[in-house]
């Protein structure tokens, strides 16, 4: 389902048969209930074909697979042979955890301060004018904050944006209401920048 060389999910298109997307296709996520071992996420992307579907994302896949872990193979033109990739992606993802480097994080506003965050706690993600805003519930505090980031941001990990917008309000758990208030604050002008220094 995931490709890590390309930073892909594979979905099923009604129209293409199948589409590749990448995690800033997501518009939204949303944890099935009752699911447990593995957690099961509903997952609504924008296709190729100019329409949104929906689909669905285990845990593993959402979180663990953009670090390379399950890899896949590649062939290495100094040798010539197909190679596994996994052991050397997942050693650089380690390497770089231990070094405090964290593959995604996002900036709290109720907390004021940036957060290490798995895409599992994205809620809502709006693209806009080569930008996307990003709605993400903490891990820390359980509350919604949104952030204007860049595409590679959420698509690659290990890629932090130095400055990331910060929309400067609390957002309340009802999640419908939400939308709409995340849709009307995102390209408003309240958005204030915030360094990342972690």
């Amino acid at each position: 389902m995931y490709d890590a060389l390309t930073s892909r999910y594979t979905f099923a298109c009604p129209s293409l048969g199948e589409c590749r997307v990448a995690l800033s296709a997501f518009r939204s996520l949303e944890r099935l209930a009752g699911t447990a071992h593995p957690v099961v996420y509903r997952v609504r992307f924008a296709c190729a074909c100019g329409g949104e579907h929906d689909g669905l994302v285990c845990h593993d896949e959402l979180d663990w697979a953009p670090l390379g872990l399950e890899g896949g193979t590649f062939l290495n033109l100094m040798t010539s042979r197909v190679e596994p990739v996994a052991s050397e992606l997942s050693e650089l993802a380690a390497t770089r955890i231990k070094a405090g480097e964290w593959p995604w994080t996002f900036y709290c506003y109720p907390e004021d301060r940036p957060r290490p965050v798995f895409p599992s706690f994205f809620s809502l993600l709006t693209p806009g004018d080569g930008a996307l805003g990003l709605a993400v519930r903490c891990p820390a505090c359980q509350r919604l904050s949104v952030n204007l980031v860049s595409h590679e941001h959420v698509d690659l990990p290990f890629h932090n944006d130095r400055e990331v917008g910060v929309v400067e309000h609390l957002f309340q758990d009802d999640l419908h209401p939400t939308i709409e208030e995340f849709r009307t604050e995102l390209w408003s002008s309240s958005f204030d920048a915030r360094r990342l220094e972690l």
